[in-house]
């Protein structure tokens, strides 16, 4: 199939994308990769009769951690540039994000699609989405009044809703703190394709003991979402396998064409158990760097 008919608007800046769009209104759609967006609209699922594509604007594609130790990453960086970054670029702080690419898709897509872009999206089983929530992102939104910097739990609203405006970008997305011992792993049916369940585990070790951690989960909600109850049991001195069930038993996933609710619930507590055990070994092999 084809899209709708559409109008096509090449942004230049952001200031200018932003007053483009509030001139444009709910009819118009941000394009930047085009992974998500492209294919909704060849099925006719979404409908903008405006298309402005952020593209040219090189400003929103950098990556690199600052002076505070935050890893800064602009919304038109690929998945393909995060999975290919030297340590000098990403810091070995942050080495589970390269490690999380792996997951996104296939490489054509990877290569095309951005991580602004899939925020924005706001899919629930998206990896980024997940990893933002999980690792206590800021995500930084342009609009005509000014920016604004807002915390990753507070952006995902539903399924693929934000609480973007209709005049707002995402430029940026800030990981303030590295997370040298975290893990991301999910389950799909076939390689490549959306995850049923995905888990991130991001380990407080301090040495060499668990002191806590956060433990964070999608596609069992309309929005990724972090588990307190398990994060207690990494602070209380609990093992991996107490932390994934009680996981399991603290979310009511979905019961659907994907599998019912008791098969998510198992999911969940292999995933993150097996996420626990990859984060844990993160500091075997920095110790081993070490050496």
């Amino acid at each position: 199939m084809k899209p709708a008919p559409f109008r096509y608007h090449r942004a230049r800046d952001v200031h200018g994308t932003t007053r483009l769009l509030a001139e444009l209104g709910e009819d118009a759609k941000v394009i930047a990769g085009g992974q998500s967006l492209v294919a909704m609209m060849n099925f006719r699922l979404a409908r903008p009769r405006h298309l402005v594509d952020i593209g040219a604007l090189r400003e929103l594609d950098h990556l690199g951690v600052g002076p505070d130790g935050a890893l800064r990453i602009g919304a038109l960086t690929t998945h393909h540039t995060v999975e290919t970054a030297p340590d000098e670029m990403l810091g070995t702080g942050f080495s589970v994000l390269r490690r999380a690419m792996g997951w996104i898709g296939h490489l054509p897509i990877r290569t095309r699609g951005t991580v602004g872009g899939s925020i924005a999206h706001a899919d629930a089983t998206a990896e980024w989405c997940l990893l933002a929530v999980a690792l206590g992102a800021r995500l930084r939104v342009a609009g005509p009044g000014g920016q604004r910097l807002l915390p990753a739990e507070e952006f995902f609203l539903g399924p693929y809703t934000s609480v973007l405006e209709p005049d707002e970008l995402l430029t940026e997305i800030v990981f303030p703190r590295p997370a040298p011992y975290a893990a991301l792993t999910e389950f799909a049916e076939r390689k490549g394709d959306f995850a049923l369940v995905s888990a991130v585990v991001d380990l407080d070790i301090v040495e060499g003991r668990v002191r806590g951690g956060r433990v964070g989960l999608g596609g069992v909600a309309p929005v990724p979402v972090r588990v307190p109850a398990a994060e207690a049991v990494l602070a209380g001195g609990g093992s991996f396998a107490e932390c994934a069930a009680v996981a399991a038993a603290a979310v009511d996933p979905p019961d659907d064409a994907g599998g019912s609710t008791a098969y998510r619930r198992q999911l969940v507590r292999a995933l993150v158990e097996r996420a626990c055990t990859e984060a844990a070994e993160a500091t075997e092999r920095r110790e081993a760097g070490r050496r």
